[in-house]
């Protein structure tokens, strides 16, 4: 039988969140979501609205107290490199509030939705994330840091077309490593690892699922 996990989540009316959190309630799971005004009603009426501003200290650490896992998903949508300047005022001051908020209400498990890397494309989006996993780490909290490159689903699949890019590179040993780490992942994979993720926290210390991992977890978990 899978443990029951109190579960607190931000960015859980985006993408990946409004299909995440009804897969964890599904498997008996509480989950709190942290949304602004006037979002609680895009939630599921079994999850547990919390009313904050994410990018504003203290704005929710007493509610979330209990929790024992925390999942941070907040991001710009359609990250972009002309996105610099929103991904410093939007991505890196949530994940900033996040981390001080868990560690300070005593979550033991940040679950941190960040990006693959070392990559040459999309420096200043890799370079808040990488930011924001210091800052975890920093925390002392047992932590997942989650590193996809990009992911397929609805409203999301011109990349498609490169999938035999992907193919080709990944049979030569001088791009192989790199084809494999910056793979393309479903939509699918990426809640079966999340869910996987939530279910199996770390014993210690920081745990890295990069694309290979995202993979082979989605695999074992059908």
């Amino acid at each position: 039988m899978t443990e029951r996990h109190s579960i607190c989540i931000t960015g859980g009316t985006g993408y990946i969140g409004c299909r995440l959190i009804p897969l964890l309630t599904q498997r008996g799971h509480q989950v709190k979501a942290v949304v602004r005004e006037g979002s609680q009603d895009k939630l599921p009426g079994n999850v547990s609205a919390v009313i904050a501003d994410p990018l504003k200290e203290d704005s929710y650490t007493g509610s979330i107290r209990g929790c024992d896992t925390f999942i941070h998903l907040i991001g710009v949508p359609h990250p972009s490199p002309a996105k610099a300047a929103q991904f410093r005022a939007i991505d890196l001051p949530s994940v900033q509030v996040a981390a001080k908020a868990a560690r300070d209400a005593g979550i033991p498990h940040f679950i941190y939705l960040s990006v693959a890397q070392p990559a040459s494309m999309m420096q200043a989006f890799v370079a808040v994330r990488a930011e924001g996993e210091a800052l975890i780490r920093a925390s002392g909290m047992r932590a997942t840091f989650v590193r996809p490159w990009y992911v397929l689903g609805p409203g999301h699949r011109w990349p498609y077309a490169l999938v035999p890019f992907y193919w080709i590179a990944e049979r030569f040993p001088g791009t192989r490593e790199s084809a494999r780490r910056l793979g393309l992942i479903t939509i699918s994979q990426m809640l079966k690892m999340l869910v996987w993720a939530v279910e199996n926290a770390p014993g210690d210390g920081v745990r890295i699922l990069d694309v290979p991992k995202i993979r082979e977890i989605s695999r074992i978990n059908k």
